[in-house]
């Protein structure tokens, strides 16, 4: 689906971990108080700014660290549309997919600024960032599993659904 310029940009640099996405002091907390500390020690503002539909921005890297899960969901919790960078960490990847976060892998995701307003274009292959100057920025091919994985809201959803259908068939 091609959406207007509406996600709004926060502009991170490169390496950001998972310590700095769900700090381990807020980790005895449930998600919803773990949210509130999202990436505090480099934006202090963002959870309290942060709005449903905004985009991260990030250097390569990003989700580098420990394996917690939480580290994904806070941004889902948060209403995070998606993050672009040009590289993630592998269990990071995988973890938000399966949280349902939409992650793009876009070389020119630097070219990006703060506060940009964007659009993403997912209903095509590969997706595209529209930049605000109209420029498509490429992303990387994002399988048609994991797609569907994100527009069903993580696997666990994706899952319940499966079993849904196969109940009403039987």
């Amino acid at each position: 689906m091609t959406a207007p310029a509406t996600h709004r940009v926060w502009r991170l640099g490169p390496d950001i971990d998972t310590d700095a996405l769900a700090p381990g002091h807020a980790m005895k907390h449930g998600i919803d108080i773990i949210a509130t500390h999202c990436l505090e020690a480099l934006r202090p503002e963002f959870a309290r700014e942060v709005r449903p539909g905004d985009v991260i921005v990030a250097g390569p890297n990003f989700g580098i660290g420990s394996s917690r899960e939480q580290a994904a969901a806070v941004l889902v919790k948060l209403g995070v549309a998606a993050v672009i960078a040009p590289a993630y960490s592998g269990l990071y990847f995988r973890n938000a997919f399966n949280l349902g976060l939409l992650l793009l892998t876009c070389p020119e995701a630097e070219t990006l600024r703060e506060g940009d307003r964007i659009g993403l274009d997912t209903g095509t292959a590969p997706p595209a960032v529209i930049a605000p100057d109209g420029r498509r920025l490429a992303c990387e091919p994002v399988p048609s599993f994991l797609m569907e994985m994100v527009r069903a809201g993580g696997l666990l959803n994706q899952l319940r659904q499966r079993a849904g259908k196969k109940e009403n068939h039987a």
